[in-house]
């Protein structure tokens, strides 16, 4: 899914009043993108800014990567019996319905 341009100017401004330490407004949103003869829909501004209220929007790019595979090492050894575990009983569930597929055709 391609991210459309009005979307991005928003995300760029949004990056820019966060960097400056500005609220995330939609009136400064769109206050930017004038200043950029950045034409987008009036509700594109506003929307981000409604996603951005309650988000601290330094800490979301900062945090980025530390949530993505940060597993503690006893948890991954521990979470990988159970993901093997997890999978075998997926393929056992796709036999058996492979299996009861071949009945509904008739075939035995």
């Amino acid at each position: 899914m391609a991210i459309s341009k009005p979307e991005l100017a928003c995300v760029y401004a949004s990056l820019i009043l966060a960097d400056d330490d500005i609220d995330v407004t939609g009136e400064k949103i769109q206050t930017i993108l004038k200043a950029a003869n950045v034409e987008v829909e009036p509700y594109w501004p506003g929307l981000f800014a409604k996603a951005l209220e309650n988000a601290n929007v330094k800490d979301l790019i900062t945090n980025i990567g530390s949530a993505v595979g940060a597993v503690p090492a006893a948890g991954a050894a521990a979470a990988a019996p159970a993901a093997e575990a997890k999978e075998e009983k997926k393929e056992e569930k796709k036999e058996e319905e492979s299996e009861e597929e071949d009945d509904d055709m008739g075939f035995g």
